[in-house]
């Protein structure tokens, strides 16, 4: 979440980038996953890809070691031995009946490796997969169906549809269980790995299948370029209340936010809703810039290592407070996430906003990108985040000071409880 330095040597493997918090959700992406994952089928098929080209491995495997010390700061790093692994390859290769795509078993032994680190923010973007994960954090989602999508009772379901888009405009409702695309059961899937399968060039059509009480509903939508600003308002109670939506924190978000702060004050407004609902993160520095015009060069947010190495304050910008006297309540719900919890726990410590809503997410640990000169990327858990007022939030989240729910059916009827408690406020 915060930057880390750069380091570039050519004796290495890899490349450090930045240690920002890219936890990703937009209206056509997807919200934050939880751990269990529940199938509609009877059965659960598995692909056996097991593992490796010791060999290769063993190459890529120094730069991968010294990148989860970090930069080689860890002094109890070893090296694994290989071998074993190399023998399973071996005999895999020499029984299997069928054809072994190489490049696709080092991948997945990659993935592997670091999926044992038991992590659900830990792991690795192979090249393809790392430069649509940029593209989705800084909102060039490509073309989809515009749904919103997160698990929600051990189901990848639909949380809500964006205006003007292909699902809504077919019927796809708010708390639709995703089970099929194009025929291919999906309900086994993690939701990310759900969302790709969602995406697709524009004008290409995808079958998508739901389960909506008990019963399967199939809708063929043509997919279309998803339009998602990070930041946009409008206004309400005759022009006295803006409602601010911020979608992500992209790298123009800290931007957008002031530029609609001051249109906001020019238009005589004596009330600010923030709504975060759905926004799963972005950068550490666009929660910054945000949370800096309500805070005045104190700090935001606070990251600590086990061992102390990534020890680091965040401060708000000094000067940018133009909103700091303003009546300011904040929406969030279930699937506000990570750098929207940061901006959510600093204007709450410090009294800058009322908090309605729904629990947020509960993200409070901070990532950083190793970045392989391949192009693919480790993305890896370097420490844990702490508000102002020393809490960490991680899974736990943060309790509305006024809790109201909404319901799938009030999203699909547009009836929104949570704004209406905010403008009565």
């Amino acid at each position: 979440m915060s930057n880390a330095n750069s380091n570039t040597a050519s004796s290495k493997k890899h490349i450090r980038k930045t240690s920002e918090d890219n936890e990703t959700l937009n209206e056509y992406y997807a919200s934050p996953a939880k751990d269990k994952k529940v199938q509609l089928s009877s059965t659960i098929i598995a692909c056996f890809v097991t593992l490796v080209i010791g060999v290769v491995v063993g190459l890529n495997w120094n730069g991968i070691a010294a990148q989860l010390g970090i930069g080689g700061k860890k002094s109890d790093i070893s090296k694994i031995d290989f071998d074993s692994l190399n023998d399973v390859y071996m005999s895999l290769a020499e029984n299997y009946d069928g054809e072994l795509d190489k490049t696709k078993i080092i991948e997945e032994a990659k993935r592997g490796l670091v999926n044992a680190a038991g992590d659900k923010y830990t792991y690795y973007m192979t090249t393809e997969e790392a430069e649509k994960f940029k593209k989705d954090l800084e909102g060039d989602v490509g073309a989809g169906i515009g749904v919103e999508i997160g698990e929600r009772d051990g189901f990848v379901k639909v949380l809500r549809t964006t205006e003007g888009n292909p699902a809504r405009k077919a019927g796809v409702l708010a708390g639709d269980i995703i089970y099929k695309a194009d025929g291919e059961d999906i309900s086994a899937l993690s939701v990310e790995d759900v969302a790709k399968k969602l995406r697709g060039e524009a004008g290409t059509t995808v079958v998508l299948t739901v389960v909506r009480n008990n019963e399967e509903k199939e809708f063929t939508l043509v997919r279309e370029t998803i339009n998602n600003a990070s930041v946009y308002v409008n206004y309400r109670n005759g022009g006295k209340t803006a409602v601010l939506t911020i979608s992500r924190f992209d790298s123009d978000t800290g931007k957008l936010a002031e530029e609609k702060a001051k249109e906001i004050l020019g238009k005589g407004c004596t009330k600010l809703i923030v709504d975060l609902r759905g926004n799963g993160g972005g950068y550490v520095n666009a929660a910054k810039d945000v949370a800096s015009l309500w805070i005045d060069g104190d700090i935001v947010v606070e990251q600590r290592s086990a061992n102390g190495e990534y020890n680091e304050k965040t401060y708000a910008n000094s000067g940018k407070a133009i909103l700091k006297d303003m009546k300011t309540i904040l929406l969030v719900n279930g699937s506000t996430a990570s750098a929207s919890e940061i901006l959510t726990g600093a204007l709450h410590d410090y009294g800058k906003a009322t908090i309605i809503g729904e629990k947020t997410y509960g993200k409070g640990c901070v990532q950083a990108l190793e970045n392989f000169m391949d192009g693919s990327v480790l993305r890896v858990t370097i420490a844990k985040w702490y508000t102002p007022h020393g809490n960490n939030i991680h899974e736990e989240g943060i309790e509305p000071d006024k809790v109201v729910e909404r319901t799938f059916e009030q999203i699909n009827k547009d009836v929104d409880p949570q704004l209406d408690a905010a403008l009565a406020y």
